[in-house]
């Protein structure tokens, strides 16, 4: 490194004329200058400048030294120019995954602004229910929806959303009804979970809280399929107003018990390291964040 650090500094003497030029440009003192070229000389067993009282003169060994040092300090300011860029606009490659049904109803959306303002920057989605290990799969940055497992990585809160029930009117008008929280029990529920096993599904109203075990004939590990299942009239899901939105307003699902609520659901932004994110990944969260908090503004100003 001293080494390095010695040619940087003879480069600069050349590039200066002078080593108190060079001393001025690079906030050292003369002899400090002059030291560090003595000690290059000596390390080196060559001789790279003339000394005059009037100026400095490269020798023909010098000449050649301080092409190869010139080179390395324009390789040195690219690596900081691309290392400034990768800091302050987003360029490059950015690796998001998210869950299916997030990816297909939101990324697009809001990631396509920032994509058209910056042409030099290019997305990766990994769509997938999966929760993929960020550093082995060199993830820049993960959307999870609901709770978080691993307290080791970088989470920044995007939203918050309501859970709702929804059921197709059809289902609704051709079923027993829904008037109390353990009619679900006796309703077809779409289950969220691979296996089938029963989904605990907590409810309250005020200070009345029901916690329920429901079963049901249909499952998925998938809530992008449970939500087109209920649009076909096969039962009751249990989805976010973030999704449902547009179904609700234009009357293709309605609300199962609305008067009761469901836990609400984080959105979470997750980085795999603490330190300063490069822009891409700040602006790809602000673009989250911002499209995130339209979309809820909108389901708010319409409810259900």
């Amino acid at each position: 490194m001293d080494r390095l650090r010695a040619m940087a500094i003879f480069a600069r003497v050349v590039d200066t004329g002078s080593m108190s030029a060079a001393a001025r440009a690079l906030g050292l003192s003369t002899s400090a200058v002059s030291q560090q070229i003595r000690a290059l000389e000596a390390d080196t067993g060559v001789v790279l400048l003339h000394r005059s009282t009037r100026r400095l003169t490269l020798t023909a060994a010098g000449s050649g030294f301080y092409e190869g040092c010139a080179e390395m300090l324009a390789a040195a300011e690219r690596a900081e120019q691309r290392l400034a860029e990768q800091r302050d606009a987003p360029v490059g490659e950015l690796w998001v995954t998210a869950p299916m049904s997030f990816a297909s109803a939101h990324l697009g959306p809001a990631l396509a602004p920032l994509l058209r303002a910056n042409p030099q920057l290019t997305l990766r989605v990994f769509a997938t229910d999966a929760r993929l290990d960020l550093i082995e799969s060199r993830i820049d940055l993960a959307i999870r929806v609901g709770a978080l497992s691993d307290s080791s990585q970088v989470a920044r809160r995007l939203a918050q959303w309501q859970g709702v029930l929804v059921a197709s009117p059809a289902w609704i008008s051709q079923n027993a009804p829904v008037r109390e929280p353990e009619d679900l029990t006796r309703a077809d529920f779409l289950l969220l979970t691979p296996l089938g096993e029963p989904q605990e599904v907590v409810l309250s109203r005020g200070g009345d809280v029901r916690r329920l075990r429901l079963k049901g004939r249909i499952a998925s590990d998938s809530q992008q399929t449970t939500l087109a299942l209920a649009r076909l009239g096969l039962g009751i899901a249990r989805e976010v107003d973030a999704d449902v939105g547009d179904d609700l307003a234009r009357g293709a699902l309605a609300r199962v018990l609305p008067e009761w609520t469901l836990p609400p659901v984080g959105v979470w932004a997750v980085t795999p390291q603490r330190d300063a994110q490069p822009a891409k990944v700040r602006h790809a969260i602000e673009a989250l964040r911002h499209y995130l908090d339209a979309r809820m503004s909108v389901v708010t100003r319409n409810p259900a």
